[in-house]
């Protein structure tokens, strides 16, 4: 379907119900938490079709150029229901209905994962992004289960080839602008492309998965006239390995992201594993996380902790910074009108380093943290010989913990006399506020039982008990 004007802001979810009259996919929290409106894009990727669930609701309808865009409607082969559909029916996983369109969907993308999916925990994961307010989730996981264990056959799978030849005669490298100078929706398919284009419109707004920015929409009601979407632009969607460090182009998804990250570290992977939903993942990028600047981002702190560092563009000239340089105040970030965000560049970590990170937060699935503890410390003979710690959720940006950082240096793991004076250096370095997440003595206290946590497992003197994630803790003390 070619579409010769549209709204730059236009949903997707708003497309398709007031539109296109697919009014399957349901409107819940219009922010991307419920999944009631999840929908499926299909897209060409190394070779083959990617099915990935995405939350339509802020989802822009430019956004989805080049692909093809699957609902519930169209899952069913004549009379036949989808194997999905019908293990949700034989198992009982749908009361009232409203989400179950959303839940289907979810379940149609990973129905299309290879390899399939083993056990309870890991559907778990991937319904975590749709609420179900009346069946209760029993039958929908065994019916996930039971559909997602099977090979992969249906209307879908038979029709690979000719589906695969008609994404990739759609998918062309030809920069797209609806709109004129006053009003536009630009999706550009090269960086000069890009970069011309914001330093001629330095007000326009960014877009890459819009996990963000589709709030402003639905939420704030801001009225955006100008919107550039990059997440067609192949020069910021690598990701590089070199010998010291991984460099992340702008526009890498979560989800292709957290496999490489998470091999960095498990507690890195664990976060990640935690952040949003499947659908949030699969839309949200790495670059987008890090130029929205928010506080409570959870992947600036382990980042900054690790000594990212952020590169950006603007026009014809590339610099870069320390990624804890960035952020300047609470929205306001170093980075001039009609400068984007490039690259993101990781070290890897030395043998000798240390890593821990928790995120602490109300519910264990998709939930904003409160607080985000990252900390990144070289052990040499039991002594803490080099310190990096990072805190979200503490200030009005993501932020250094330098007076922990000194209490720390020269500690000796078996000496506990001094943890607590680690602890008690964060009431120096933030003055943390109270909101609806957490008060400003809880975040206090928590960050402080951080570090010492974090100290305690390094001594060996902690187990996994006290983790949501198990990962392999051993002592290192002095030779």
């Amino acid at each position: 379907m070619r579409l010769e004007r549209l709204l730059p802001r236009a949903t997707l979810l708003d497309w398709l119900r007031l539109e296109e009259r697919s009014t399957g996919t349901k409107e819940g929290c219009a922010e991307g938490d419920c999944g009631a409106c999840t929908v499926v894009i299909a897209r060409r990727r190394h070779g083959g079709v990617s099915y990935e669930p995405v939350n339509s609701c802020i989802t822009l309808v430019g956004q989805i150029d080049g692909a093809e865009l699957i609902t519930v409607e169209d899952l069913a082969d004549g009379e036949r229901l989808h194997p999905v559909q019908e293990a949700m029916a034989r198992r009982h996983g749908s009361q009232c209905g409203f989400c179950t369109p959303g839940i289907v969907m979810s379940l149609f993308a990973q129905y299309h994962q290879c390899g399939g999916v083993s056990n309870r925990d890991a559907i778990n994961d991937v319904l975590a992004g749709n609420l179900c307010r009346c069946t209760g989730y029993r039958p929908i996981v065994e019916a996930g289960l039971e559909a997602c264990n099977t090979r992969a056959d249906d209307k879908f799978t038979r029709g690979a080839a000719q589906r695969l030849g008609t994404l990739e005669a759609i998918d062309d490298p030809a920069d797209v602008f609806v709109g004129d100078d006053a009003a536009f929706f630009a999706a550009p398919a090269s960086e000069e492309t890009l970069a011309r284009l914001y330093a001629r419109h330095p007000e326009a707004t960014i877009v890459a998965g819009a996990t963000d920015v589709g709030l402003w929409i639905t939420k704030k009601l801001d009225p955006m006239a100008k919107i550039i979407h990059v997440g067609r632009v192949a020069a910021l969607s690598g990701i590089e390995e070199s010998a010291g460090q991984f460099a992340f182009g702008a526009i890498v998804s979560l989800a292709r992201a957290a496999p490489v990250l998470g091999a960095i570290d498990p507690d890195v992977a664990e976060v990640l594993r935690r952040f949003g939903s499947i659908q949030v993942r699969a839309s949200g990028t790495v670059g987008g996380n890090i130029a929205n600047g928010s506080p409570i981002g959870d992947l600036a702190p382990m980042l900054i902790a690790m000594g990212a560092t952020v590169e950006l563009r603007h026009g014809e000239r590339i610099r870069q910074l320390p990624l804890e340089n960035f952020f300047l105040d609470y929205g306001k970030q170093d980075r001039a009108p009609g400068e984007f965000v490039r690259r993101l560049l990781v070290p890897k970590l030395a043998p000798s380093m240390q890593f821990r990170a928790y995120k602490i937060s109300k519910r264990i699935d998709e939930d904003i943290s409160a607080v985000l503890a990252a900390l990144c410390l070289d052990i040499e003979g039991g002594c803490i010989s080099k310190a990096r710690v990072a805190f979200g959720g503490m200030a009005g940006v993501p932020k250094r913990a330098k007076t922990v950082e000194a209490k720390l240096l020269g500690l000796r793991l078996a000496d506990r006399s001094r943890w607590q004076s680690a602890a008690a250096a964060v009431n120096e370095d933030f003055t943390p506020l109270s909101d609806l997440r957490a008060s400003a003595e809880y975040r206090r206290r928590v960050a402080g039982n951080l570090v010492i946590k974090a100290v305690a497992e390094l001594a060996g003197l902690s187990s996994d008990v006290t983790r949501v994630a198990e990962r392999r803790i051993a002592a290192h003390a002095a030779e």
